[in-house]
């Protein structure tokens, strides 16, 4: 029996054989053609994106039937890049003025555009290089005629091995046999991520070598609770998860039930459960899964078509998610990119330590015409439903001020064309550093609200990169310095009578949840498919308990003890979760 460790991207318990999909590398060879061969080269690749572009629209309207607004997005994403015409003219000019041909003068360009989302820091955005290749594997094979791998003519339930899955192979497992997701790559926001968990079949990326260690016909299971894979279980270990498995079952169906009442303990405190969402159209998932709000509007999705969206852009997707909340309110982060993250410039030097470099709000405050243009559409669209804007990465009071600054100058912009927008709207920050936290007492004079963002926070209070597998085990939300610092920024925002939420992925774990609603939270927000498990532990859980657990965790001194401590407390109230 082997044990891996890796990343949990769908939740749930599969066990079946193993089938191994082999990597699909299509290499072009460099090519010349004659001067006469031109035009006909240019007329293959016309055909050629047009058939991509027309089978992705088909496939996104089937996603979108299967799996919903927010999985078919994914899609339009790939069909945005097929119809960018800075792109295209890149690959027509060196068939005409090289006179490559037209398959090598496409890989020729999509290599390069994979090279230089390998250079950009934030995951959200260098996960995309895997869907630069679905996107150049479908329009060389259809230059080519080549064809891909098909899992549709499985005859029984198996469990998908492979270094890595296209967007494209990930969207067509709901109509297969697949129980099961193992894969050597991946992280929790790539587009494949987003799929599986539209999916909602359990999902395990970033093993490293699974693929390579197994074989098809293993016996494996796939843990998307504990992310863990184990190949080949003993006969104690198989009883232990077919019980998991059906137990799982039983309580997602359970949890449905919740969709309508309230996150209120047993002794009546509410706590407010917000969804954190990326596409406009993830509302429908956020309000299907109870959630009271967006807590966390991630806005620089909008950049991942590879163009910076204009303002009218901006105001369409911004207004679409306010209007879909159906009067619960939005919270709208700005820009959270460095300049590495812009794909229209032509030139980029890459920083020595991005995440240390010029991103967030300090990119903005230099990129002022950028940061108003986003602003304007904000303030425009805030017309339609209860809006906040909040700011990322926030460093120091001159920073705030200045984008503060921002927002008015972006007022008297529209004030001055006569456009229609929201003047008193509520304006927030993002406490992700540990200089703000320090000094959180100066800005909860600023603002209006404060949302602690854990996933930064806890890399930078660590000094370890939450995308890095080697230093994974020092990035833990329960190590006592993180505690604590949870513990100094709720008390001063409460001091200050400053509404404080938080919006990491530490939000949306069972185990934190009774240590932060005790030290004084009463808004968490998350991924919407966590938030029914999290509104049943708070409804089982009372004020005095949750309180009792958080001074407790306060006195442990490794993180070790923290996370026992909380998981031993979390499973009396829920003793049949997969906690």
């Amino acid at each position: 029996m082997q044990i891996l460790t890796g990343i949990a991207v769908s939740p749930g318990v599969a066990i079946a054989e193993a089938v191994v999909l082999d990597a699909e590398e299509l290499r072009i060879p460099q090519r010349m053609i004659p001067q006469k061969s031109v035009t006909a080269e240019l007329d293959n690749l016309e055909k050629a994106v047009g058939v991509s572009v027309s089978d992705l629209e088909e496939q996104r309207d089937r996603v979108r039937e299967r799996l919903g607004h927010d999985a078919a997005d994914v899609f339009s994403w790939h069909i945005g890049v097929l119809k960018d015409a800075s792109l295209n003219r890149q690959i027509v000019a060196l068939i005409e003025q090289k006179r490559y041909s037209a398959a090598y003068a496409t890989s020729t360009v999509m290599r390069n555009q994979q090279r230089r989302f390998q250079q950009m820091t934030d995951p959200l955005l260098a996960e995309r290089i895997r869907d630069v290749q679905d996107i150049e594997r479908r329009l060389l094979r259809n230059l080519l005629g080549a064809s891909g791998e098909d899992l549709a003519h499985l005859t029984r339930e198996i469990v998908l091995v492979a270094h890595d899955l296209t967007t494209s192979q990930t969207a067509k497992l709901s109509e297969t046999m697949v129980a099961g997701v193992a894969l050597d790559l991946g992280g929790p926001t790539s587009h494949t991520a987003i799929l599986l968990r539209s999916w909602g079949r359990p999902a395990v990326v970033g093993l490293n070598t699974l693929s390579g260690a197994v074989s098809g016909g293993d016996l494996l299971i796939v843990d998307g609770v504990h992310h863990l894979v184990i190949v080949n279980p003993d006969e104690e270990t198989l009883a232990e998860y077919s019980a998991r498995r059906d137990n799982y079952v039983r309580l997602t169906d359970d949890l449905r039930s919740l969709r309508e009442l309230p996150a209120a303990t047993d002794d009546g405190v509410t706590v407010s459960l917000m969804a954190n969402i990326e596409y406009p159209r993830e509302v429908t998932t956020a309000l299907d899964k109870g959630a009271n709000g967006v807590g966390l509007y991630r806005s620089e999705f909008l950049f991942l078509a590879g163009q910076s969206p204009d303002e009218e852009e901006q105001y369409e997707a911004y207004r679409e998610a306010i209007e879909g909340m159906e009067g619960r309110p939005v919270t709208i982060r700005t820009f959270d990119l460095g300049a590495d993250k812009f794909t229209q410039e032509k030139t980029i030097e890459p920083e020595r330590n991005p995440m240390l470099g010029n991103r967030s709000l300090r990119y903005s405050l230099q990129n002022l015409e950028m940061f108003k243009v986003q602003l304007r559409a904000i303030l425009r669209a805030a017309t339609a439903g209860p809006t906040r804007v909040m700011f990322p990465l926030v460093t120091s009071l001159i920073e705030l001020r200045q984008a503060k600054m921002t927002i008015r100058d972006a007022m008297e912009d529209l004030e001055e064309a006569g456009v229609p927008f929201k003047r008193d709207i509520e304006i927030g920050m993002m406490l992700e550093t540990p200089a703000a936290a320090s000094q959180c007492r100066d800005f909860v004079k600023e603002v209006a609200f404060v949302s602690i963002g854990t996933n930064d926070l806890i890399q930078y209070l660590l000094a370890a990169d939450r995308g890095n597998e080697r230093v994974a085990r020092y990035y833990t939300p329960s190590h006592p310095a993180v505690v604590k610092t949870l513990k100094d920024v709720i008390r001063a925002c409460a001091k200050a009578g400053v509404d404080c939420s938080l919006c990491g992925e530490m939000a949306g774990e069972p185990i934190y949840t009774l240590l932060l609603i005790g030290l004084g939270l009463r808004s968490l927000s998350m991924s919407p498919h966590n938030i029914p498990e999290i509104k049943k532990l708070i409804r089982a859980a009372t004020m005095a308990r949750a309180q009792r657990v958080a001074r407790r965790a306060l006195t442990l001194d490794t993180e070790t003890q923290v996370t026992n401590y909380l998981r031993s407390e979390t499973k009396k109230l829920l003793p049949d979760d997969p906690i």
